[in-house]
């Protein structure tokens, strides 16, 4: 009965995975630890240093969307000063079942002078800087980012008490060590007295006039008040760290305005809803019209995405590397172990081993090296490192890195690695094969 290709294919693979099983077995255990050491580093080469580089910039994202924007963050349309539209916005998102929260931001362009009591001499360095006042209400605005989580010095504020501010640390000498003095206020702390300078319209400065109070002047500069530093805001965040905020009710006193025009509105969704879907249907309520609604990931800063891919094509190239040193050392070493049984593979020849047999027993063998290596390398990955760096992310001045990795990803990237190490391991024992039977046994 002549057998079918079906069935020889069959008898062919068979004694391939005997071949491949019994040259495992037989080999030294240390060269098999070797081996699988090697699969196990190039693996981790293969994901770690891409994840790392992508985490970098995906701590950053991460640091922003809960700090700063949510889920979503309304803004004003281009050309406008603040979202003419607040109050509409602000009934669709209340009544809105999806939206669990959300917070509205007034924002004023301000200087901050910290020195003006005791600065007799004008010629002297002056303890001032140009920033933003922040007015929020801040129950709300904790409630949605965690605000009070980042005080590092004093206290957060209280909607129930007036004339207080907390400061970013990115205004503050003490925590830029780095940055020019004159860029920054010194001997800024909880309980300093601090001046506000800002210039408003025409409506705005004469309703701030009209309720000056003792402790505010206006002068050609615009309208002053002094205030009192309740806490110190500490973040990686920029809008955090380099801002001032009061409260919605002091801004209402001492800018003058109205909150019916916002200049942020930051949300956060409920659980299970996909971001993308929602500020498109924000959208198609015509919300869109006098403000611009963003997911977090579309309010990141462009160069930020531009880092984001440039740090994720050096991932991609050092794991490149790692691959095809992996792939030659398997060459090297399973060459060397054919070169050394040659003239057992010449006898498996002789007595009618087809040769695709034994090829494809070197492709099992380095199979079982790469499956192993990239299993172990995987439980590494997700059940040691991106934990860990999960629950600590390596402190950078801008971002709090952490390890990226999907599963996707990982299973694309260990593919990649296992199907070219069965190449590596294919190509010697054809090498090997091809030679004169003969010759193999004698060792010619």
């Amino acid at each position: 009965m002549i057998a079918s290709s079906a069935q020889k294919r069959k008898a062919l693979w068979k004694v391939a995975w005997k071949l491949a099983f019994r040259q495992i077995q037989r080999a030294s255990i240390w060269m098999n630890l070797l081996i699988i050491l090697i699969m196990i580093l190039t693996f981790l080469n293969l994901v770690v240093i891409t994840g790392m580089l992508t985490g970098l910039m995906q701590g950053t994202f991460n640091d922003n969307r809960i700090q700063q924007t949510g889920d979503i963050i309304i803004l004003p349309k281009t050309g406008e000063d603040s979202i003419i539209n607040t109050y509409e916005i602000r009934e669709t998102l209340t009544n809105h079942p999806d939206i669990a929260r959300f917070t509205e931001r007034y924002i004023q362009s301000v200087t901050v002078e910290a020195n003006y009591q005791t600065r007799w001499d004008f010629d002297s360095l002056e303890n001032s800087v140009s920033t933003q006042l922040t007015g929020i209400d801040s129950i709300k605005e904790d409630s949605v980012t965690g605000l009070s989580n980042y005080i590092v010095e004093g206290e957060y504020l209280n909607e129930f008490e007036s004339g207080y501010v907390m400061v970013g640390s990115g205004l503050l000498a003490e925590y830029n060590a780095f940055d020019s003095v004159e860029d920054s206020l010194r001997e800024v702390k909880p309980g300093t007295r601090i001046k506000i300078t800002y210039t408003g319209n025409e409506e705005t400065t004469a309703l701030g006039a009209a309720e000056t109070t003792e402790k505010e002047t206006i002068d050609r500069s615009g309208t002053s008040v002094e205030l009192t530093v309740k806490g110190i805001i500490h973040s990686k965040v920029d809008e955090l760290s380099g801002r001032v905020f009061i409260t919605e009710s002091d801004w209402k006193r001492i800018i003058g305005q109205k909150v019916d025009k916002a200049d942020e509105i930051a949300m956060i969704l409920d659980t299970d809803v996909d971001s993308k879907i929602l500020a498109q249907e924000l959208r198609d309520y015509d919300l869109a019209k006098n403000s611009e609604i963003k997911t977090a990931q579309e309010a990141l800063p462009e160069f930020l995405i531009d880092l984001q891919n440039t740090f994720g094509m050096l991932g991609n190239f050092s794991g490149g590397v790692a691959v095809v040193v992996s792939c030659i050392t398997v060459f090297v070493l399973i060459y060397i172990n054919a070169i050394t049984k040659r003239k057992q593979i010449g006898i498996l020849k002789g007595i009618g081993i087809k040769g695709k047999a034994i090829e494809y027993a070197y492709i099992m063998q380095s199979l079982f090296y790469a499956i192993i290596g990239s299993s172990i390398g995987f439980c590494i990955v997700f059940f040691m490192l991106v934990p860990y760096f999960d629950a600590y992310p390596i402190d950078f001045p801008f971002s709090d890195g952490i390890l990226a990795a999907t599963v996707s990803g990982t299973l694309i990237r260990a593919s990649i690695l296992i199907g070219v190490t069965a190449i590596a391991g294919y190509i010697p024992a054809w090498l090997i094969v091809r030679q004169n039977t003969l010759d193999s046994i004698l060792g010619r």
